[in-house]
């Protein structure tokens, strides 16, 4: 198969680009002494996760228990959920996942630490978690070290439990300040703290600087995107994936229509990448200024040149993680040759 032979919209990867980024994430953390646990929700991929490992990683990270079960389905067996997970059905779903892997989950309440432990007994195998702590975002994870120290605790003490340290997203100055205060106070309790994870890939080559964290997890590097442009973690030669498009009207002069709406790009603003819902490659002045679900309207007025109809656009994503997710299949370019990959765990949010 050739680019060419690809209808549209379609997901497309440089598989040359994609593999370099990979190596720079791996190279960067082996310089350093840290450990890379890749967040598989961008990819989505068992081919990508198993090739992170091949380069070095420890294990990968999952959002959800549908993700881990694809990736333990495939055969790896080291995977953290960084979400907590809360009830019996969850508990379920977790204890057979222990059966087939070394399962690590995120917590930070009584609650999910009752969940995972459930987990365990039915498992009759041991699961470990690490404490989530807010580093400021206003997202999940306790709020305060000592709120941290009494859930390890409690975790140290429960049957099938075991407390592999802490975690938090962003890793940021907070994370210096929070962890800095946590380690003497976990000492004090006879508690140390055996690692502490964070993650975020626009900050990812500056994380040794903190001086606190031992484990990596990022995802959006595989890619990269006009977010991490603007975040000036990436170049546009270091986004892999784009959307091809074609252009299917043009109304007037200044506007053209692609067939890529929100059902192929995503509606997240870019931020400090630029205005629209996407960079058009050969057209960068040009504004991809408003989506339906089948549609894309791309404002025209400050470019010199302009496409036409019929003619195929390199679109590169705002956000990548939630425009993989809207594609069944990606299609990997290596050098004139097309392969086509599944998304494998697509969709699955539970």
């Amino acid at each position: 198969m050739k680019i060419e032979d690809l209808d549209t919209p379609v997901p497309v990867i440089d598989r040359a680009v994609a593999e370099a980024n990979l190596k720079r994430m791996q190279d960067y953390c082996d310089a350093h002494g840290l450990r890379l646990r890749p967040h598989i929700k961008t990819h989505k991929s068992i081919a990508m996760a198993k090739r992170q490992l091949a380069l070095g990683a420890t294990g990968i990270t999952c959002q959800k228990l549908g993700e881990a079960e694809v990736m333990a389905d495939a055969g790896i067996e080291d995977i953290l959920i960084s979400y907590p997970l809360i009830g019996p059905i969850k508990a379920r779903r977790l204890a057979a996942l222990a059966g087939r892997a070394r399962m690590t989950v995120a917590i930070d309440s009584d609650v999910a630490l009752e969940t995972v432990a459930a987990a365990a007994a039915e498992a009759g195998r041991g699961i470990a978690v690490l404490i989530e702590f807010d580093s400021g975002l206003g997202r999940t994870g306790v709020t305060s070290v000592e709120a941290a120290l009494a859930l390890a605790e409690k975790a140290a003490v429960t049957p099938g439990v075991t407390f592999a340290g802490l975690m938090t997203y962003p890793a940021n100055e907070n994370t210096v300040t929070f962890v800095n205060v946590a380690r003497p106070a976990f000492a004090a309790a006879g508690l140390p703290i055996p690692m502490v994870s964070g993650g975020g890939t626009p900050a990812a080559f500056h994380l040794h600087e903190l001086g606190v964290i031992d484990e990596v997890r990022v995802g959006t590097y595989i890619y990269n995107d006009r977010m991490m442009m603007g975040a000036g973690h990436a170049r546009l030669a270091d986004c892999a994936l784009d959307i091809l498009a074609t252009v299917i009207s043009r109304p007037t002069p200044d506007r053209a229509i692609i067939d890529a709406g929100s059902k192929s790009l995503t509606s997240d603003p870019a931020g400090a990448g630029g205005p629209g819902h996407g960079l058009i490659r050969a057209y960068p002045d040009a504004i991809v200024e408003r989506l339906t679900e089948e549609h894309g309207m791309v404002d025209l007025s400050a470019c010199a040149k302009k496409p036409e109809i019929g003619e195929r656009v390199r679109i590169v994503p705002n956000h990548v993680c939630p425009v993989v997710n809207l594609h069944d299949w990606v299609f990997v370019v290596d050098g004139d040759d097309v392969e086509e990959w599944p998304v494998d765990a697509r969709g699955l949010t539970r």
